[in-house]
């Protein structure tokens, strides 16, 4: 069964950096557009960045453009993301999301994993 495990995740002071990474098993993981989504206390789950497995083109939600940065290891089936110039209201959950296709449709993810902690001190 296809498995997402996150990790990198902690507490950094506003301004600072954090990676994130997540590692795929149970799929060909070169088929998958891979994603990073956030839930924060009391919020929906957003859309964070996602990459293709193909052309590795990627996408980013607003708010985190130009500040962080996902890419991808198809060797290792891993995908990981780059955070910098971290803000408090960047604090969340942070969720490795997984789908099967050459497309970024944000809101066609169907794998999930369980997520990592991250907190931005002001």
């Amino acid at each position: 069964q296809v498995r997402l495990v996150e990790s990198g995740g902690g507490l950094v002071q506003a301004g600072g950096s954090l990676r994130l990474s997540c590692a795929a098993s149970g799929l060909t993981f070169s088929a998958y557009v891979m994603g990073w989504f956030r839930q924060a206390p009391g919020k929906e789950r957003e859309f964070v960045a996602a990459i293709s497995g193909s052309d590795r083109s990627t996408s980013y939600a607003d708010s985190v453009k130009g500040r962080f940065t996902i890419s991808r290891d198809n060797a290792k089936s891993e995908v990981y993301l780059q955070m910098n110039s971290l803000k408090p209201e960047d604090t969340a959950v942070y969720i490795c999301a997984a789908r099967f296709g050459t497309s970024i449709i944000k809101n066609r993810f169907n794998y999930w994993g369980q997520g990592t902690q991250v907190t931005v001190s002001s």
